[in-house]
């Protein structure tokens, strides 16, 4: 377990790494080296400034990295290899044209290239963007850690043969990658809304970049009604963050929060800005998921939930976008309103793509301790308890078996 001091740094350079990155790709427009030499700052970083931090943090890792540089481009040939790339590269680096946008936003859209598959252009943006190791990529991504290396280097190394440049896409290239500018951010949020691993329940840096860029994107194009509902939705989830955990870190079921301490400013400016998007055209996925969070956000107590309008909700966007993920929350829906039986046959086809995570045990607990199961209840708790990589996930479900015990 790492210690609040330890956390802390973490989160320093994780919110620096992507100003870092931004600074030299413009300067220098060679990504891939760019970000191998970012890489290696904040490695020394994190061997250095436990024993004390620079009086500028964002400078010595700008000087540290742009040293790197220089090193990697010691030789003749690396030097004269560089101008002949720069010299062919016609590099603009105005975006006057979009005031609101900054080095972070310019960065996913980079990261999002059209030489790159789907699922590399996510890796690369989570790693460079959202500053997120490759282990916790691949736990997104349910593949291994390995794998994911893999995958992240070849995606550095296309940026690179596409001859990108550090600058905004034309408008006629922005729609194609704004889906994953979109679906990276909703994964860089959940990872702050329900980190994966480490001694916290919550990792507030993240949530709270993804919520700015998100912002940010949205100023930059209001007319995408998918961006809106992104950033409805991450507002409406964010706003139980004061309610979601116990003193000691543990964290509080929705339905045993204290909903006084949800953020009513963030759940009014969330409701807005779905209720601005709804009805103007075919709701996509990151809408639902807002009205969903929205049904919640709007009820009072956990008793007057609608829960007959969530499954509804939850029935459409698995139409929509179906997933493991989605049917997995449309069975405890389906378990509110017709009992925790019926949720429980959903749960029957997800152990191939959900078996390695810990959701689906803790799901299939909580559905059979509902049905007076304690004892299948303990054992998928037990198994959900072993599976996941969050401390405070853990210890809660361990004080699930505790209680199933004393049943």
């Amino acid at each position: 377990m790492g210690s609040p001091r330890d956390t802390r740094l973490e989160d320093l350079l994780r919110t620096l790494a992507p100003q870092v990155l931004g600074v030299l790709a413009r300067t220098h427009g060679q990504f891939d080296a760019c970000e191998d030499a970012v890489q290696e700052a904040l490695l020394e970083a994190a061997l250095q400034w436990p024993s004390g931090l620079p009086d500028n943090p964002r400078a010595w890792l700008m000087a540290v990295a742009s040293r790197r540089l220089v090193d990697m481009w010691r030789s003749e040939s690396a030097r004269r290899a560089r101008e002949d790339r720069v010299a062919g590269m016609n590099v603009d680096f105005s975006y006057s044209s979009l005031p609101e946008a900054d080095d972070t936003l310019i960065l996913m859209f980079l990261c999002c290239h059209p030489a790159l598959s789907a699922p590399s252009q996510l890796a690369l943006t989570l790693r460079a963007v959202g500053g997120l190791t490759t282990a916790e990529i691949a736990s997104a991504f349910l593949v291994p850690e390995a794998t994911m290396g893999q995958r992240i280097s070849r995606a550095k190394q296309g940026i690179q043969k596409a001859g990108a440049t550090f600058s905004m896409p034309p408008a006629s290239e922005r729609k194609a990658r704004l889906g994953v500018v979109l679906h990276v951010l909703y994964l860089i949020f959940n990872e702050g809304y329900a980190a994966s691993s480490g001694p916290s329940l919550q990792r507030e840096e993240l949530t709270t970049e993804a919520i700015r860029v998100a912002r940010l994107l949205v100023a930059v194009a209001p007319r995408e009604l998918e961006a809106v509902g992104l950033l409805a939705l991450m507002l409406l989830t964010d706003s139980r963050r004061a309610a979601r955990t116990f003193p000691d870190g543990t964290p509080v079921p929705l339905a045993e929060q204290d909903r006084r301490l949800w953020n009513q400013m963030q759940i009014k400016e969330g409701i807005a800005l779905l209720s601005s998007v709804l009805g103007r055209g075919a709701a996509g996925p990151y809408q639902l998921q807002a009205a969903i969070a929205a049904v919640h956000a709007e009820a009072t107590t956990d008793e007057e939930t609608d829960w007959p309008q969530i499954l509804a909700l939850y029935t459409v966007l698995e139409a929509v976008a179906p997933s493991p993920v989605v049917t997995l929350n449309r069975a405890v829906a389906v378990a509110m309103v017709h009992g925790p039986g019926a949720g429980l046959e959903l749960l029957a086809g997800l152990d191939g793509a959900l078996g390695r995570t810990h959701r689906l045990d803790a799901v299939r607990g909580h559905l059979l301790e509902m049905s007076g199961s304690y004892v299948e209840a303990r054992a998928a708790y037990l198994s959900a308890a072993k599976k996941t990589g969050s401390l405070p996930e853990r210890k809660y479900l361990m004080g699930k078996v505790a209680r199933m015990d004393e049943q």
